[in-house]
């Protein structure tokens, strides 16, 4: 595995001059414009020395999230589970022990809120554990209350609940039906066993989880929900009747808060995505992470340039509403460093493309200092690194990281006294896109001229701000004209320098440039 301490002191220069085209409006344009930061509490700061990140260690780094520029954190899940990963619940109305209490969780909130930080919890309705109290009693009778919670079957005909037509056991649909030990009846979980699908054909269910959602939102006081397999609350077969009940939530949510965040996990085609937007305002734009990991690798500058617009124009026919939840990494894809070859000069080039695009950023944890990772999962979600080993108290330990550790990732103490980290590049494009309006806000114009293949060129325009930025995403230098008016170099990274009416693009160089009046 290559050196990273090695990398990090090889990087190019950055220089920065930050217009006023927004300041502090830009900085507060949460959800449409602002940037969330992913948080797996598991991995972030120990603060009580068992060896597993919790609640009271996020509120010590708190500071670390503001630094950063984000303005909002999205934690994985929150509540009691038998999984490392806490998709599988067992409360909805309680915090994990191992992450500390709900008095902690309020106390986040108060803190975070004082920042000015949002704060969107994981809400996991498509399923609950196998050991979730409503499973324990659905499975011990057929006329037990709770057998209508979820979605059960008996041995010799297996109801198909989206064509009422009737499929044998050795159909391949059995995958997801599961033996709960009675040999006789079946209960079905689209994902795996311990994973039971909750019922949403029963009225009662969709009021639980209704009431689930006013408790967090009323009595707790979160201002948001990252629905996770919001495409998986009715089979695939049944899409109106997802669209429909997202439609019923956001209502019934917004009723409670009228200015609820949600963002929704629909991972397929626009087409298939779109109907989702009038229940789920934001949706995660998976295209943006796999076109930007391809652009590379096929060093096609305009494949994500073009693929964006295509998204972006085609949800605007639909609705002026929607919020495009961009990320270039997230904690079921590998480290972006990884995709990217582990060529740190891709990695700062990949942040300076998030954050010079539309849309309403995420940013995963550990990625602004360069963390490893790949699957299985659980080392997509290694430990966070402060310090060095022998300094950081906070460093979790609840694994034995493989790829991010002290030989190959710099930690965050060591890296925010070096201009050319990663941690102070991320800093720098994020404070860039936060104090200018056409960066945050602006539509998307394709540039239309003849471009080197690896370039990737584009406009930004927002009101009185108009921006061009050029990435080169590419080892060799290129060289472009300079569209007319454009002269006010405003961002500058790899030694991109403008040259009349031509820029220089060296290897992985970004540019922003502002139009003079």
């Amino acid at each position: 595995m290559r050196n990273h301490f090695i990398f990090i002191f090889t990087l190019l220069t950055i220089t920065v001059s930050c217009s006023d085209g927004g300041g502090k409006e830009v900085e507060n344009h949460w959800p449409y414009a602002g940037i969330t930061y992913e948080i797996f509490i598991q991995s972030f700061y120990d603060s009580d020395g068992d060896g597993i990140g919790d609640i009271n260690g996020v509120i010590k780094k708190l500071d670390h999230v503001k630094e950063l520029g984000a303005n909002a954190i999205w934690f994985m899940p929150i509540m009691p589970s038998p999984s490392y990963h806490k998709y599988d619940v067992t409360d909805y109305k309680a915090i994990h022990p191992d992450y500390g209490t709900m008095d902690d969780f309020k106390k986040l909130l108060d803190e975070a809120h004082k920042k000015d930080i949002k704060i969107v919890i994981d809400m996991i309705i498509n399923h609950t554990s196998t050991e979730h109290p409503w499973f324990q009693e659905s499975k011990k009778s057929r006329d037990n209350p709770f057998r209508d919670y979820y979605v059960w079957a008996q041995k010799d005909t297996i109801a198909d609940y989206i064509n009422k037509k009737t499929i044998t056991l050795d159909s391949d649909n059995i995958r997801q039906w599961h033996d709960p030990g009675f040999g006789t009846d079946y209960y079905y979980g689209f994902f795996y066993g311990g994973m039971p699908d909750l019922n949403f054909d029963n009225p009662k269910v969709r009021e639980e989880i209704f009431e689930i959602g006013r408790f967090w939102l009323e009595e707790v006081g979160v201002d948001g929900f990252r629905l996770d397999a919001a495409k998986h609350i009715f089979p695939d077969d049944r899409p109106e009747d997802n669209h429909a009940f997202w439609k019923e939530f956001r209502d019934r949510m917004t009723a409670i808060k009228p200015d609820i965040y949600l963002v929704g996990e629909v991972y397929d085609r626009k087409e298939i995505v779109a109907p989702y937007l009038p229940g789920l305002p934001a949706l995660f734009n998976f295209d943006f992470h796999y076109t930007l990991i391809e652009s590379y690798q096929k060093e096609d500058g305009m494949l994500l340039a073009n693929k964006q617009k295509g998204v972006l124009d085609f949800y605007l026919d639909i609705t002026k509403d929607f919020i495009d939840a961009t990320f270039s990494s997230n904690h079921d894809q590998p480290r972006l460093l990884n995709s990217l070859d582990e060529n740190p000069r891709k990695l700062k080039q990949a942040i300076n493309i998030l954050m010079t695009m539309p849309g309403a950023p995420y940013l995963y944890y550990g990625e602004e200092i360069g963390m490893l990772g790949n699957k299985p999962d659980e080392h997509i979600r290694e430990p966070f690194l402060w310090d060095i080993k022998a300094n950081d108290k906070g460093r979790t330990k609840w694994i034995e990281p493989i790829y991010s550790i002290d030989e190959t990732v710099t930690p965050l103490a060591i890296q925010k006294s070096m201009s050319t980290s990663y941690f102070n590049h991320y800093k720098e494009i994020i404070k860039l896109r936060n104090s200018n309006r056409a960066l945050a806000l602006g539509n998307l114009e394709l540039y239309e001229g003849e471009l080197p293949k690896p370039v990737m060129a584009f406009f930004r325009m927002h009101k009185n701000q108009d921006v061009f930025v050029a990435h080169n995403l590419s080892d060799l230098e290129v060289r472009l004209e300079v569209p007319e008016d454009y002269q006010h170099l405003i961002y500058n990274y790899g030694m991109a320098e403008l040259e009349g009416k031509q820029v220089k693009l060296p290897a992985y160089a970004s540019v922003v440039i502002e139009r003079e009046d």
